[in-house]
């Protein structure tokens, strides 16, 4: 009881941080992991649980992405597609032991990715001398989206500052484009996980129900929540939990 109490609160949690800051898989992953879950199966597990909440917010954005050029939109797809699958194919052919010794510093990359967040992408967009064509543009969608199908934290503001470093001035746009490739790679990493059996999919839908519900209060909650103080609480769990894999290791 105790353990099913605590992987859906932190379910609930990420559907609600994600929608509002992002961050969710700091709880999700920790949270499977100390319920027993291997670690490589808890991070493919936790994926899955989000996997709504992407297509959500993928769906709120669809104005933003109708007005895209239809060639980016079908290179963007394509990439993604074929970026999550080989990020997703890699972490299957990762032992277990090995993923579990990588996680603690993946962790923390995300953390501080996420606490530099705000100063990195103010920075890249005040820099209207950054323009980037199509084989830069390719490249680094094609880099995120494996980055995202092997490990998804800090997914969101990779894509950001990618977009932002790409000459993206519109920020609803980077957030439809941001939205788009993390629900298209998430997809088919989450199908290849599947098909390779990393998926407990006994925790995994009553989490996907638990982080469904938290999103959407969270994203009518989070409004009233100072964002300095939501930000904050983040990066403290991301960084508490890294702690805890470094020792555990």
């Amino acid at each position: 009881m105790i353990e099913w109490a605590a992987l859906l609160g932190a379910a609930f949690l990420a559907g609600g941080l994600n929608a509002v800051a992002g961050g969710g898989s700091f709880l999700t992953l920790p949270a499977l992991v100390f319920a027993g879950v291997p670690a490589l199966m808890a991070n493919a597990t936790g994926t899955v649980a989000l996997l709504p909440g992407y297509v959500a917010s993928t769906w709120a954005f669809r104005e933003e992405l109708a007005g895209l050029d239809r060639r980016q939109l079908g290179l963007t797809l394509a990439l993604s597609l074929c970026g999550g699958a080989l990020g997703a194919a890699l972490l299957l052919h990762t032992p277990n032991s090995t993923f579990r010794r990588i996680v603690p510093c993946l962790l923390l990359l995300a953390t501080v990715l996420f606490a530099v967040a705000p100063w990195l992408l103010a920075r890249l967009s005040r820099d209207t001398g950054l323009q980037a064509g199509r084989g830069a543009n390719a490249s680094g969608v094609a880099l995120v989206s494996i980055y995202g199908g092997y490990f998804n934290g800090g997914l969101g503001i990779l894509l950001l500052a990618l977009y932002a470093v790409l000459g993206e001035r519109s920020l609803a746009r980077a957030n439809a484009l941001k939205n788009l490739v993390s629900a298209v790679l998430t997809a088919v990493a989450v199908c290849l996980y599947a098909f390779g059996g990393a998926v407990v999919w006994g925790k995994a839908l009553p989490m996907m129900l638990a982080a469904v519900a938290g999103g959407y209060i969270g994203a009518r909650a989070g409004k009233r929540i100072p964002p300095a103080l939501l930000r904050g609480l983040i990066v403290l769990t991301g960084l508490l939990m890294s702690v805890l894999f470094f020792v555990r290791g």
